[in-house]
């Protein structure tokens, strides 16, 4: 896949997961919603990579896809070697067990009416693992996810806080033995004080069960910790690809400096409490577009301080500014 042409796709043969030129669009009255354009990504073994952006910009439909909920309207997605956009109904059903999911809301994400010790042995049961030491290793992966099994397995969803269910969903997530696993904002409807145990959580699950991991959300500072690369979208375009260690002091696209601009800061905490005016991030003040219309040319052209006439009518490729660092941008210079 070196040979795709998408430049910012790494030459690793051993990659756990690529995707090529994604595209996902649902179609609604009065027209089409662009969810997704030509998005192209690749994971290597162990590796975490960051989807970044603010609500609505395709990050979370980008990460369904890639699981076929629903298959993407274009495009290629390889999990290792197997092109599951090309596989047949039983061969996808196979390949989805390498690739685990683990939603937004735990607790809207496990049946209700079970127990804990089922839930987490669904796919031991959609997969006939049987045996005496099915009770066992459903134990283990409640242990090895913070949980202690004689107090939870015989719980239900509602009898768990957030955080509990959350390490519930991560302990199903493990059963089959996945080589990539897809979070979508897997903390944001956590209590902050539970955020920091479940982040430290999928980072020592990654290490120590060898994962790929994709990790989708709208906040900056818990992105740029827990990825080694990070992918910033907006509008269902990718405005940049950059190490997670140079975000901060090296990005470029004018929407992730927005970005980490509206990150508060200590500094601006004593200004506002000394009643100060604090430095606020160059932005156009207009209605953000929407994915049934977006803009031509760069999508971010109508918020963006350096937008020009080649902003509207050409589209900006990823360019290569520094080492592993892609910018769409026609306007800025390494």
């Amino acid at each position: 896949m070196a040979g795709s042409g998408i430049a910012h796709l790494r030459a690793d043969e051993k990659r756990a997961l690529t995707v090529e030129n994604l595209v996902v669009e649902f179609p609604v009255t009065g027209g089409v919603v662009h969810a997704v354009s030509d998005l192209s990504i690749d994971v290597l073994p162990g590796e975490t990579l960051g989807i970044l952006g603010e609500s609505g910009c395709g990050k979370s439909s980008a990460g369904r896809a890639l699981m076929q909920l629903p298959a993407p309207t274009s495009g290629r997605v390889l999990l290792g070697d197997a092109e599951l956009t090309a596989l047949k109904k039983n061969d996808m059903r196979r390949a989805r067990a390498k690739m685990q999911m683990i939603m937004q809301d735990p607790v809207s994400a496990l049946n209700p009416r079970r127990k804990v010790k089922d839930l987490v042995a669904e796919g031991l049961e959609v997969w006939g693992f049987e045996g005496k030491d099915r009770a066992k290793f459903v134990d283990d992966l409640l242990s090895s996810v913070g949980l202690d099994p004689a107090v939870v397995r015989d719980r239900r969803p509602h009898e768990l806080s957030g955080g509990q269910c959350q390490r519930v969903c991560i302990a199903r997530s493990l059963a089959l033995d996945p080589d990539v696993l897809i979070c979508d904002e897997p903390v944001s409807s956590l209590d902050v004080s539970v955020q920091a145990q479940v982040l430290n959580l999928l980072e020592e699950t990654r290490e120590r069960y060898d994962l790929s991991m994709i990790f989708i959300a709208h906040d900056v500072a818990v992105v740029k910790n827990i990825s080694d690369r990070v992918m910033v979208m907006y509008l269902g375009k990718t405005c940049e690809v950059i190490p997670s260690d140079d975000m901060q002091n090296k990005a470029l696209h004018p929407y992730t400096r927005l970005l980490l601009a509206s990150v508060p800061s200590a500094a601006d905490a004593q200004a506002r409490a000394a009643g100060e005016a604090t430095a606020e991030a160059p932005v156009k003040d207009v209605e953000l577009p929407s994915p049934l219309n977006p803009p031509s040319g760069c999508r971010f052209r109508t918020r963006c301080p350096l937008a020009t006439e080649q902003c509207a009518a050409e589209e900006p490729v990823l360019r290569e500014m520094r080492p592993g660092q892609f910018v769409a941008c026609h306007n800025v210079s390494a």
